[in-house]
């Protein structure tokens, strides 16, 4: 079982930035995808971005390309999600998941991740 915890979400005016903190319990990090999702109230949970396990390619949601940033660090457990030039519609509570299957590429869905974070709220006013 993993856990994770994201964290560094808060208020924030348009335009503004946040880096999201993610800690997983695991011993390692490597050879899992780790990917971002969020949920904005009354929508579904999309795919914000995935880095892949199987050749370390980062996948983006077109609706934030060029503005958001993931990373990681399998030293510390730890992924990152950069969320800069942010817009009202970016209000949403944003959640980090691992697939728990090995050297996987992301397939950017809600079924390939096994563990999952309780979530950080990002809320953005103008």
């Amino acid at each position: 079982q993993v856990q994770l915890v994201e964290s560094g979400g808060g208020l924030v005016q348009t335009g503004g930035s946040l880096r999201l903190s993610c800690a997983a319990s695991r011993d390692s990090l490597e050879g899992h995808s780790v990917a971002w999702f969020r949920q904005a109230p009354g929508k579904e949970r999309e795919a914000v971005s995935c880095i892949s396990s199987r050749d370390g390619s980062i996948v983006y949601a077109d609706s934030v390309k060029g503005r958001f940033t993931a990373s990681r660090d399998n030293a510390k457990n730890m992924a990152y999600l950069q969320v800069s030039s942010l817009k009202r519609e970016d209000t949403a509570v944003y959640y980090c998941a691992v697939d728990d299957v090995l050297f996987r590429h992301c397939k950017f869905s809600l079924e390939q991740f096994d563990y999952w974070g309780q979530g950080t709220q990002v809320t953005v006013f103008s």
